[in-house]
């Protein structure tokens, strides 16, 4: 018979354990894609500026002294302010297939969630949009994007026995990299080239320019906060943080970055060549030789990421993704590229119907759960 224990993580062994989990659980998953532990320990302790402002708590089960299941709750200050609501939020959620080990997990945040006076719980998420979201509910033989959740069918019965319902969906596409652009959508982009007198810019030069790369953010959050349900604007210090990790990454080999006549930024896409089967080598550790996986997964362009795009408000809901999708298409035809993955939209969201002009299929979906507690 089972014995099973929850126990708050509260020593360095604990978070430990609590971060490998999932390694241990996923251990025979061909499509489960390891995190990084070392961005794992920041994110779980003070190491980023969200796990600071946003009270959290940390969870294992325990059978025997084995992990079976994880949790992790949290309070985004000024995601209930921007909302009016009182909700706590849920994630790093791992489970065998109990019912007992999810209700054990999933009771424990709701309880931390009313003693810290909220009245509603909703999950998987990280403290802001950037972060992993979204339980997989279809896409299970596919292998996630980097910056994505894996997880197992069975987790969504789990959680749906313990009353929680359907907040919002994402999507993802798959799709062929090297497809013609529709002649609609080259006119339209040719008119607001010439309207606007816009024009390509360099983003390794972007790099170079700390004001460039502030308004690369701001319009990151200009782009996002009416359309994207859930979305929590980034601060500066969140800003600083994605520059540090991420600034590096970029190249204008992959992305592009529309500038105006001014040179000011109107609009960019960012994507990466896919880092996944590199993680799965590399199984957590850059260290000692994990790097070198790494390194030869971003000079490879067969499987593209679509990670991000933005306009600046000026530009939006003018047919200013054309501009994207010409820049993307050149560099997958000089870069050799097959097929790309669109990054997670939510499905309300009408950017997504963007995609509905070029050969597509549904990749994954994925499902943030709400409960009234």
């Amino acid at each position: 018979m089972p014995d099973y224990k929850i126990k708050e993580v509260v020593s360095r062994r604990d978070l430990n354990r609590f971060i490998s989990f999932p390694d241990i659980l996923y251990k025979d998953c061909p499509q489960y894609v390891p995190a990084l532990h070392s961005e794992q320990r920041r994110s779980l302790t003070d190491g980023v500026s969200t796990a600071r402002y946003c009270p959290h708590k940390l969870w294992t089960v325990e059978d025997g002294g084995k992990v079976v299941g994880r949790i992790c709750a949290m309070i985004n200050p000024r995601y209930n302010e921007r909302y009016g609501t009182k909700r706590a939020r849920f994630g790093w959620f791992d489970t065998i297939n109990d019912l007992e080990v999810a209700s054990l997990l999933i009771g424990t945040a709701e309880t931390w969630a009313r003693e810290n006076g909220m009245d509603e719980i909703h999950g998987p998420l990280y403290y802001n949009t950037l972060g992993k979201q979204g339980m997989l509910v279809e896409g299970f033989d596919n292998l996630p994007q980097f910056n994505t959740i894996y997880n197992y069918p069975y987790y969504n019965d789990l959680v749906a026995a313990l009353g929680y319902e359907k907040e919002c969906d994402w999507v993802q596409y798959k799709m062929p990299a090297c497809q013609d652009i529709p002649e609609k959508v080259l006119r339209v982009a040719k008119m607001l080239f010439d309207r606007y007198k816009l024009h390509e810019g360099s983003i390794d030069k972007m790099k170079k320019d700390p004001v460039m790369v502030k308004r690369f953010f701001d319009i990151y959050n200009e782009s996002f906060s009416s359309a994207v349900q859930n979305f929590i604007p980034l601060t500066d210090e969140e800003m600083e943080e994605e520059l540090g990790s991420v600034l590096n990454l970029l190249s204008d080999k992959t992305s592009v970055m529309i500038l105006d006549e001014n040179d000011d930024l109107a609009a960019f896409a960012i994507c990466f060549p896919s880092l996944s089967r590199a993680l799965q080598k590399v199984k957590g550790r850059l260290f000692p030789f994990g790097w070198i996986h790494m390194l030869k997964a971003f000079r490879s362009y067969e499987l593209m990421d679509l990670m991000l795009n933005g306009a600046a408000g000026k530009y939006q809901n003018t047919g200013v993704s054309g501009l994207f999708q010409i820049g993307m298409s050149e560099r997958c035809h000089k870069n050799g590229s097959v097929w790309t993955i669109t990054n997670p939209q939510i499905e309300t969201n009408s950017a997504a119907n963007a995609w509905n002009k070029y050969d597509h299929e549904l990749y994954i979906r994925r499902r943030c759960y709400l409960k009234h507690l």
